[in-house]
């Protein structure tokens, strides 16, 4: 908020894509997450955008101090990301409901020790909003993308909502049309496009593994079922998975954490 208080909308938006690049590179070094040429690739572009909207010769108004303080937004909700992925086989309502409790509670009494004490009714009508579609509907959807594809590459999907967020703000006038916002979008957008259309294939093991969560029977879950299981699919209830070595595109998911 400090941040966004200093640089414009469209600035600030086009920085919130340091949020996948700490993301990714907390996953990789880090939680050991698998990641090759073209996804570092891809993230050296984004990152060189960032630097290019944090430039000394980019007119913001917060310039390079609004700049760090975006930054060390992302870092922190990089590091969340990482965390949020330890957990997400567990019920998404439920993560993104206590998410939301704590984070708001944290918020609002920061707020107030900063002396924000003044509350308008009409503002209080539009953080309910924000909360609603940025905390509440983006966080479930996150925390199932972390479950299905990892962290790094979540991180880098959700890349995409910066340029709908620079858009907005030139329609509402927020920011003009500038060719470091050009630039900085272009090269974004390079490393966005080679996260979307990476492949990622090998014959690889699956070990042994009992484990609860949403599932249904696919290749990874042949399973028998016990008596009182439900039947309905996706369904919940613990099971194991034996050992099995195959080939097939795949993502750093629940399943697919080997090394390489």
């Amino acid at each position: 908020m400090m941040g966004l208080s200093r640089n414009d909308a469209a600035a600030t938006s086009l920085l919130l894509n340091l949020e996948g690049v700490f993301t990714a590179l907390l996953a990789w070094f880090v939680f050991k997450e698998n990641f090759d040429k073209r996804i570092m690739l891809g993230m050296a572009a984004i990152l060189s955008g960032s630097l290019l909207l944090s430039s000394d010769g980019f007119a913001f108004g917060g310039g390079v101090g609004g700049s760090f303080l975006v930054a060390g937004a992302c870092l922190a909700w990089g590091i969340d990301n990482n965390f949020t992925k330890k957990i997400a086989a567990s019920d998404a309502l439920q993560i993104a409901m206590t998410k939301g409790l704590v984070a708001g509670v944290v918020n609002t009494s920061l707020g107030f020790l900063m002396g924000h004490l003044q509350v308008k009714a009409s503002h209080l009508v539009f953080a309910g909003a924000v909360g609603f579609l940025g905390y509440g509907l983006s966080l479930l959807c996150f925390v199932l993308a972390l479950r299905k594809i990892g962290a790094a590459r979540t991180g880098a999907y959700f890349s995409l909502a910066p340029f709908v967020g620079a858009a907005i703000a030139l329609v509402f006038g927020d920011a003009s049309l500038s060719w470091p916002l050009l630039g900085a979008s272009t090269l974004m957008g390079i490393g966005v496009w080679l996260h979307l259309s990476e492949r990622h294939e090998h014959a690889h093991v699956h070990e042994v593994l009992d484990h609860d969560h949403s599932h249904v029977h696919d290749v990874h879950h042949q399973h028998v079922h016990a008596t009182g299981d439900p039947v309905d699919e996706p369904h919940s209830h613990p099971h194991r998975h034996d050992r099995l070595v195959h080939t097939h595109p795949h993502f750093p998911d629940l399943h697919h954490m080997h090394t390489h």
